[in-house]
């Protein structure tokens, strides 16, 4: 199959050769007659399938069949979760878009909006917005979504996980009841099949892969280890491996900060990406990481949602996620566009029922490998850390005898504090 043969214009043609693609991916070949034919898509996609071309090609095929308008109205809307995907999104409308008549520009937060307004005052067809400064701009009367023809909800799934659903609902009412709508989302999970009845009108349903599961060509191992020991095992694998490019995930942004400064400490070149960075200081660590001055990038998983980072060779779960779809999310930054990736898990005893759920997810058992040296705590509880559960629903080995109690006692007191973070850290 060619891209020809999906019925775009020759002008998107000529882009995409331009790009070096020569066959649509999976998600792209299964998306875009649907959306060409002016139908609403619900799509399931891992990150780095080539979804955004996915939804971007067809949109612009269909804008620029429009007749030419002298004042150009807000045609097409793109909302995405985080200023990186907002950006790389809008890099990829331009790309696409070279050799039509449309202009498109991309609105987020953290950043001057003067420049943004200015170039919304001279006309868009599409806009690449993040829901905060997109309402913070209709709201000042900046900007106006009632021609909007196309709409575009990016991540849905991460969306709701950062707390945008009342964002979302609140755009829903900024534009026309007649529209085409496109969302995409990782996983199909219960309020995003809820949402999308909310938004979607007699949706084609296309997946690029089986939901919830995990790269084929990934490789993944878990690394069994003391939680103290974590540090040191990972400077371990890094150097003595001379990985030039890490992708590496915590929990919290704490954490992030902590871990990127043992790093620096040991000679390895390392930046920390989350959500209190500036935008400036986001876009400086992302492209050290990209020219190779970084050799690794601590990020958290809202931070790293939407980088564009091709043919990363290296993920580390430096903590298992608290939830195991998240873990896909994460090891799918490998493994890009058919190429082979690595993603290792440093897995600790209060992490054990996180692996569990992975495992059951993905519906494998992940090979275990001990290193000398970095042994795992024989003694340590492996009492789960969920959100709302008790102590006394650990599994530790020890948990019944006083002294590993009062151990898991500690550990909980810490895990409760870390858990608020993390609730925090995921409703901004």
């Amino acid at each position: 199959m060619s891209f020809k043969s999906l019925g775009l214009s020759e002008p998107l043609l000529k882009a995409i050769s331009k790009k070096g693609y020569e066959t649509p991916s999976p998600i792209q070949a299964k998306a875009i007659p649907p959306v060409l034919e002016g139908k609403d898509v619900l799509a399931s996609a891992q990150t780095g399938t080539g979804k955004t071309a996915g939804f971007t090609l067809p949109m612009l095929h269909l804008l620029s069949k429009g007749p030419e308008q002298r004042y150009r109205p807000i045609r097409a809307l793109i909302l995405t979760p985080t200023r990186e995907l907002a950006a790389q999104v809008h890099a990829n409308v331009k790309e696409y878009s070279e050799f039509l008549n449309i202009r498109s520009a991309v609105i987020f937060g953290g950043v001057n909006q003067k420049p943004q307004v200015n170039k919304l005052s001279q006309g868009i067809d599409v806009l690449v917005a993040t829901p905060g400064r997109l309402i913070d701009l209709e709201n000042q009367g900046l900007l106006s979504l009632n021609r909007v023809e196309i709409f575009v909800l990016d991540e849905a799934d991460r969306m709701l996980d950062m707390g945008f659903l009342r964002d979302i609902e609140r755009i829903m009412k900024l534009i026309p009841n007649k529209r085409q709508n496109l969302m995409f989302s990782a996983t199909f999970s219960k309020d995003i099949k809820k949402l999308a009845y909310s938004i979607l009108n007699h949706p084609v349903q296309v997946e690029a892969t089986p939901e919830n599961t995990a790269v084929e060509v990934i490789e993944q191992k878990v690394y069994r280890v003391a939680k103290g020991k974590k540090t040191g095992l990972i400077i371990k694998l890094i150097s003595e491996g001379n990985w030039k490019q890490v992708l590496v995930f915590t929990r919290t942004k704490h954490g992030a900060n902590k871990l990127c400064k043992k790093m620096i400490s040991a000679g390895i070149t390392a930046a920390a990406i989350h959500g209190n960075k500036s935008q400036g200081a986001r876009t400086k660590a992302l492209a050290g990481f990209k020219n190779g001055s970084v050799r690794v990038l601590v990020a958290t998983d809202i931070a790293a949602r939407g980088l564009d980072i091709p043919l990363l060779p290296h993920v580390i779960n430096f903590e298992l996620p608290n939830i195991s779809e998240d873990y896909v999310h994460r090891i799918g930054r490998t493994g890009r566009a058919g190429a082979e990736g690595q993603a290792l898990s440093l897995v600790s005893a209060d992490e054990t029922t996180y692996l569990q759920g992975i495992e059951k997810l993905i519906g494998e058992s992940i090979e275990v490998e001990i290193v000398e040296g970095f042994e795992p705590d024989p003694d340590a509880s492996t009492e789960p850390i969920k959100p709302g559960q008790n102590r006394s629903q650990g599994r530790g080995r020890n948990s019944n005898s006083r002294n590993s109690s009062k151990k898991s006692s500690g550990n909980s007191k810490n895990s409760n504090r870390s858990r608020s973070r993390n609730r925090n850290t995921n409703s901004r």
